[in-house]
């Protein structure tokens, strides 16, 4: 019959993932862990059915139909199958009602959950990260009134009364410049607000609700004069007529996402607290979904490595399997390395935004949110993208067809570096929390003190001496801001290498004091790589070669 190559199999990604279990087996409350280990199974166990489910199926995209056979405007989606099994999946393994749970591991819980998830959603878990920042906004907004309306619906462990909810602030004017939103807020006869506009990147369009910053009419200009506004979708079974879908949008990736531009004439609209500083009050929210955007870049650079791992064992080249030829079992052990600290790090995000939200966290834990949020966000973000495009190579020339089902990884990896700030925003967003509350000493503490757990003299001197490089480096560039802002995006992985070498260290102590050597040597490959991505930067070379 000639030439057959055996496909990869994807490994059941909750039993066969030490990195989760060893976090799990080190932080997380033993009188909680069987009821979580029964739901990651499952998650695992429809992880593993949808991929094989991928193969026997044709991919399809959603489809909008805006008028039926009679002439009535209906913007109708239909979804992918994923899509219409998430509600179920959803509320069964409680993925989003975990991470409320008055507990400081809550968010630890709910995030190992998506991890598991995220990948076979179909990204059916971008509007669940919508869901749990809206629900987060409503709760430190204090308006009590949607509080009780909106989140039994958005934390609900039902698929009958589930809500998805959207946020919609990107328009034509500006991504993260919303100071030029022309949304229009009005109140009518009644004293109801109305919203009168179009948002032109709106995911989660299928959702029941949604978050709006829109311009209160009379207000002023500038993004200080936005108000943000709690809005719902549906009338009973039909969408509201005052939410429009003009199109959706054809994307190089996240193809099952409907993502929408969409137009409000007059949809009814709730203000969550006062008509302005609306940007301020979508902080809590942004805190949420940027931790749910880099566990979700970790959760497909996790699928690449396990396909190209198991793929490396099938595949024979030259008389032996492609694991035993040496230059491709280093280009395999470099990816691992460099997961291994995008894992930590996220992960360590994740349970650090529960330990706040709960008052368990110390004062430099809380200060070093701040600014792990967004290092972790753009680091795991731009890590996606490579790392998923080194394990396609690792495929040849299979990696670029598409019925492998392998290209979706990196065309779907390319939204992480975009999704909830673009690097250079997240990078921007970085040196600002380094100008307030002090929080590289915060920082630098808290590495500290993960380091005290580890014992590991060579890496606490490596982790100290970037440290020590980054602030020299911030220091001298003070004078000139700009000159500060260029070399932001250097500065910001730094900082994010170094916490996640400290926590390598830390985590490969105590596998080492059981017996698991490899995150030890995980932790010497990625310091070998080096820590440092500082530039020197001239504005002249950059005027020149711009020119």
């Amino acid at each position: 019959m000639g030439f057959l190559q055996d496909a990869p199999q994807l490994a059941h990604p909750h039993r066969n993932d030490r990195l989760l279990t060893a976090l799990l087996d080190r932080v997380f409350p033993s009188k909680h862990r069987a009821a979580l280990d029964t739901d990651l199974d499952a998650l695992g166990d429809y992880a593993q059915m949808a991929w094989e489910r991928s193969h026997r199926t044709t991919r399809r995209k959603p489809v909008l139909t805006q008028w039926d056979a009679w002439g009535r405007r209906v913007d109708r989606v239909e979804l992918t199958t994923a899509w219409l099994e998430g509600p179920q999946l959803t509320t069964r393994h409680a993925i989003l009602a975990a991470g409320h749970e008055n507990h400081e591991h809550a968010r630890l819980d709910e995030f190992a959950r998506a991890y598991l998830y995220h990948v076979a959603s179909e990204f059916y878990t971008c509007p669940l990260a919508m869901t749990d920042g809206a629900a987060t906004a409503l709760k430190a907004s204090g308006n009590q009134a949607l509080i009780d309306r909106a989140l039994p619906h958005f934390l609900s462990r039902d698929a009958n009364t589930f809500w998805l909810s959207g946020q919609w602030m990107t328009e034509n004017a500006g991504g993260s410049d919303v100071g030029h939103t022309q949304t229009m807020a009005r109140q009518d006869a009644d004293g109801q607000w109305r919203l009168y506009g179009r948002k032109w990147f709106s995911s989660a369009v299928v959702g029941e609700a949604a978050l709006a910053l829109a311009r209160p009419e009379g207000s002023g200009e500038g993004a200080t004069s936005l108000a943000l506004f709690y809005v719902e979708t549906m009338d009973g079974a039909q969408r509201k007529p005052q939410l429009i879908i003009d199109r959706l949008k054809d994307k190089l990736g996240t193809h099952e996402l409907p993502t929408a531009e969409i137009h409000l004439d007059g949809l009814p609209a709730w203000p969550l607290g006062e008509l302005a500083h609306g940007v301020r009050q979508v902080a809590p929210m942004l805190n949420v979904t940027r931790t749910w955007n880099a566990i979700g870049a970790v959760a497909s650079m996790a699928r690449a490595i396990s396909l190209a791992r198991d793929y490396a064992s099938r595949r024979r080249v030259f008389g032996r399997p492609l694991l035993e030829q040496p230059l491709h079992a280093q280009t395999l052990a470099d990816m691992q390395a460099e997961f291994e600290g995008a894992f930590a790090l996220a992960f360590e995000v994740a349970h650090l935004l529960g330990r706040v939200e709960q008052n368990a966290a110390t004062l430099q834990e809380a200060a070093s949110l701040r600014l792990l949020t967004p290092l972790a966000k753009l680091w795991t973000g731009k890590m996606a993208v490579s790392l998923c495009s080194e394990a396609l190579e690792c495929f040849g020339g299979a990696g670029y067809i598409e019925d492998t089902g392998l290209p979706q990884l990196l065309r779907d990896a390319q939204v992480y570096a975009i999704w909830e700030g673009t690097t250079n925003v997240l990078a921007l967003d970085s040196l600002r929390a380094l100008a307030g509350n002090n929080s590289f000493a915060a920082l630098r503490r808290v590495i500290t003190s993960w380091l005290g757990d580890a014992h590991n003299a060579h890496a606490s001197f490596a982790i100290h001496a970037a440290l020590d490089a980054a602030a020299t480096h911030m220091d001298a560039q003070t004078i000139e801001r700009s000159m500060l802002e260029a070399g932001a995006r250097g500065i910001a992985i730094t900082l994010a290498r170094c916490a996640a070498a400290a926590l390598m260290a830390r985590a490969a102590a105590w596998s080492s004091s059981r017996g698991d050597e490899r995150p030890a040597a995980a932790l010497r490959r990625f310091l070998g790589h080096g820590l440092l991505r500082l530039s020197d930067l001239s504005g002249e070379d950059t005027r020149l070669l711009l020119e």
